[in-house]
Order: structure tokens, then sequence, then C-alpha cells
């Protein structure tokens, strides 16, 4: 069974590596979605929304929301961006 929720922050980059309108600071309206794969278990859930949810906003949205995102990475493109959320949420989420 998949289970998606969709979240969405707010942070300016610009791409250090790229030579193009977006070397500029910019900023977007970033929108994640995080699918967990998982068996339906006993309860009839195949992952608890709450604990998806408290685990997205505490190691994902607090730290980028309304952040620079070069100062979290030298070249913040959607592709790096995507690297970082999977190694931060596959730390921290059971399945």
């Amino acid at each position: 069974m998949l289970v998606s929720k969709v979240f969405t922050f707010d942070s300016a980059h610009q791409l250090t590596d790229y030579h193009g309108e977006c070397e500029n600071l910019h900023g977007h309206t970033f929108r994640l979605t995080v699918t967990i794969e998982n068996a339906v278990q006993k309860d009839g859930m195949a992952f608890d929304f709450l604990l998806l949810k408290n685990v997205v906003r505490e190691k994902i949205i607090a730290r980028l929301d309304h952040t620079y995102l070069n100062d979290l990475m030298p070249n913040p493109s959607a592709e790096n961006l995507a690297i970082w959320i999977w190694d931060e949420l596959a730390a921290a989420l059971p399945v």
C-alpha cells in the first residue's frame, strides 16, 4: 500500500553551477510529496499520518521553510534538495 502526504514550504536559493536566470537569488513555494510504502496493519492503516506529519515538519519543514537554501548546501538544485530530503527522512522514518 502506498500512502502519500503533501507538504509545502517557501525558500529562496540561487543555483551556483547554473548560468541563466536561476543563478540569481529567487524564491519558490515548494510542494513536497512524501510517499510511504507499507503493508496494511491490523489497525487498518499502512502508516500513521500523525507520525508522518510530525517527522516531516520537524526534520524538513522546520529546517527549510523561509530559509536561504544555499546556507544548507552549496548548490541547492531541486535534485540536490530532493536527495537531502530523502536522506533526512530515510534516517527518521521507521519504514
